[in-house]
């Protein structure tokens, strides 16, 4: 499976709520509308807490994808 395009990544690993979701809020700030964020965070909790997030806020989840522990967004910022 291929990698989507994205403008910037940010690192969550070992960080567990609520940093995965601060720390995402910030990067995607610091993106213009249209562009994609890389997420990557092991926490349990981080898979349903930013696809809540993102729904709430109207980003859009354009790809994800988990590897063990390991759990990977996309997230094109909207607004």
């Amino acid at each position: 499976m291929s990698e989507p395009h994205y403008d910037a990544e940010v690192d969550c690993v070992g960080f567990f709520c609520p940093m995965p979701i601060a720390m995402t809020k910030e990067a995607i700030e610091q993106i213009a509308v249209g562009q994609v964020l890389k997420v990557e965070a092991d926490d349990p909790a981080a898979e349903e807490d930013l696809k809540a997030w993102a729904k709430r806020t109207g980003h859009v989840i354009v790809k994800f994808e988990k590897e063990g522990i390991l759990i990977r967004f996309y997230f094109k910022r909207t607004k």
